[in-house]
């Protein structure tokens, strides 16, 4: 037997070692991206990829991804990205325009790492964003409450209990709504998973995120950046239900995004029900 070969019958073993660990922990975990849910609804989605989390999700547990991962700077034109490896270790970098190019996406399977904030009032009513008619992909979209990418940069980095997409989503919170730090405490934010899904916005350009679900809990004061968002509101869920129906119905314009509308067709609902009662924590 080559090398080559013994090393391949080694890595196996180890996937198989790990994969039969992963089938008697209490939480379902996919990691392989051969396991995927295939969604086929109307929108350009192409695959998700979630940590799936026990009725009450009350932990984070981090797993390994199998494909390159990016990683944000600030400067939407300067290099911004760092690539990853199987292991979610940093090889490198790009520019957020060129990691956001579907050649890119299609041709060498850039992934890069985001964050999808929903932040509830004490109403449990969810605030919503519309996204700006500069944003690069899906302008003039609605969205949950913030969606941005951790820059590359140690402190958005860390990988441990999500704290580093915590704290990109505390910085991005005050950059497009206004919300100060202190209103969105990190240790407030409850990461319920990753998914990953990807989709084109207008052909030239689209998404392929590994996208971080973080709840929270807070009132807050909203001043939006119109840099950054076109509009805000709250919804409960009959009027989020309705805001959906006119979306598929092509009603007023009214379109959702497409991670957005991922987590509302299969998680937000029963995770609403929770934040309610409380027992999200």
């Amino acid at each position: 037997m080559s090398s080559m070969e013994a090393n391949q019958v080694s890595s196996n073993q180890q996937s198989t070692q790990q994969w039969r660990a992963l089938q008697r922990s209490p939480f379902l975990i996919i990691t392989t991206r051969k396991i995927l849910l295939l969604l086929s609804h109307s929108l350009s989605i192409f695959s998700l990829f979630f940590q799936s989390f026990p009725q009450i999700f009350p932990h984070f547990l981090p797993w390994q991804t199998h494909f390159s991962i990016l990683a944000w700077t600030k400067s939407r034109s300067a290099s911004c990205s760092t690539t990853m490896d199987e292991n979610d270790r940093v090889v490198g970098h790009e520019s957020k325009y060129n990691c956001h190019l579907m050649e890119n996406i299609e041709s060498k399977n850039w992934l890069h790492p985001a964050f999808s904030v929903f932040l509830f009032n004490s109403k449990y009513e969810l605030l919503l964003q519309q996204r700006s008619a500069t944003k690069v992909t899906f302008p003039l979209v609605w969205t949950n409450t913030c969606c941005s990418h951790p820059l590359y940069r140690e402190s958005e980095l860390i990988e441990e209990e999500a704290l580093g997409a915590r704290n990109a989503a505390q910085r991005k919170l005050l950059d497009e709504l206004g919300i100060p730090a202190e209103d969105v405490p990190v240790d407030e934010f409850i990461p319920l998973g990753r998914m990953l899904y990807k989709a084109p916005s207008d052909g030239k350009c689209g998404e392929h995120e590994l996208d971080y679900l973080l709840f929270i809990v807070r009132d807050v004061n909203v001043n939006p950046n119109p840099d950054e968002v076109a509009d805000v509101k709250y919804v409960n869920k009959e009027q989020l239900k309705e805001l959906v129906r006119k979306a598929d119905g092509g009603e007023e314009g009214l379109k959702l995004s497409p991670w957005f509308r991922l987590v509302v067709d299969n998680f937000l609902f029963k995770w609403w029900d929770h934040v309610e009662k409380g027992t999200l924590k």
